[in-house]
């Protein structure tokens, strides 16, 4: 509670703050760890400070040994045995504390729940919700749509070096290594957007490869997965037609893929329904028509070493470019 006050700590990023009952196991383990080890610190501390106090007066003088009889040595082994006994116990409350965490979060695996598979990348999160109708699978960026108190069974693995998947106020790290397939069962009982960052080292732009978890009322769920299942539109102006054919003819369509049109590429992200997202580039800006821009003449000033390379294009074909890119609701 007391760490709940500082600025920061009750934020959509941080494990002091659970919205789901993965994270609320793990604050109540640290909870347990921390106030233990808080009280064991300040008894230890107020000891030193009393035998400081108690004996100042001799601080500037060599003491003299102490006197030992059958009394002192006694009071000495009931004292180290108490000492001894205390702390087995607090290491074994911590350790049952810790081995009930555990098993609850182990618990949540057996759990019916729906199935959404995650891939890591450098730097960023693909994301797809499968559907036995291929036509009905989902697939987007860096922005997890979950509905509030529904079990969310991730499966997932990296597709280039080991990252970890950590969203704290829903769950704990979950390593993605690429070759090996992760299971794991997440849920999320309050509506609202609560950020996520890869926990491993995973190279030069670790620190950008952010995601967020969209939690929100079923029937909201179920209309916005509803939408992402569509193709996307056709352009209705001239200026997103044109943008179209940009996407088309330059080096866009190499990388992504807009169901709907030919460009079937899975280098990038899906941008089937790019501006229905709040950011871009993992989390990095806010989904703006001047930071889309920015982004695609010279994402290396924005991201350096990112996989997406500058692009040539002239101010009218930006700006269709965008265009059309702002239809993809």
């Amino acid at each position: 509670m007391i760490l709940l006050a500082v600025p920061g700590f009750p934020g959509n990023q941080s494990s002091l703050n659970p919205v789901g009952p993965g994270a609320s196991h793990i604050e109540f383990e640290f909870s347990l760890i921390f106030w233990i080890t808080t009280a064991v610190y300040i008894i230890v501390l107020a000891v030193l400070v009393i035998g400081v106090i108690r004996r100042r007066h001799t601080l500037d003088t060599m003491p003299e040994p102490l006197a030992t009889n059958e009394a002192t040595e006694k009071r000495a082994r009931i004292g180290v045995t108490a000492a001894a006994v205390v702390t087995v116990v607090l290491l074994f409350v911590m350790l049952i504390g810790s081995f009930e965490t555990g098993r609850a979060l182990g618990d949540m695996n057996q759990e019916n729940a729906m199935p959404i598979e995650i891939y890591g990348h450098q730097w960023w999160w693909e994301v797809k919700y499968p559907n036995n109708d291929a036509y009905k699978t989902v697939e987007t960026a860096n922005e997890i749509h979950v509905p509030v108190g529904v079990p969310i069974r991730f499966r997932g693995t990296s597709r280039d070096v080991i990252h970890s998947f950590w969203a704290p106020n829903v769950s704990g790290k979950r390593d993605l290594m690429p070759g090996y397939n992760a299971e794991f069962v997440w849920q999320v009982d309050q509506p609202g957007r609560w950020r996520g960052q890869c926990a491993e080292y995973c190279g030069e732009q670790h620190a950008h490869m952010s995601f967020e978890i969209v939690a929100e009322p079923k029937d909201e769920f179920t209309q916005w997965l509803t939408n992402q299942a569509q193709s996307s539109v056709q352009p209705a102006t001239p200026e997103a037609n044109r943008g179209q054919q940009v996407f088309m003819t330059h080096a866009c369509v190499l990388c992504h893929s807009i169901r709907g049109t030919s460009a079937g590429s899975r280098v990038g992200p899906d941008l089937t329904h790019l501006a229905s997202r709040s950011t871009i580039a993992a989390g990095t800006l806010p989904n703006t028509a001047g930071n889309l821009g920015g982004w695609i003449l010279n994402p290396q000033s924005i991201k350096p070493g990112c996989r997406m390379p500058p692009n040539q294009l002239s101010g009218t074909e930006l700006q269709d470019l965008l265009a059309y890119l702002e239809t993809l609701q």
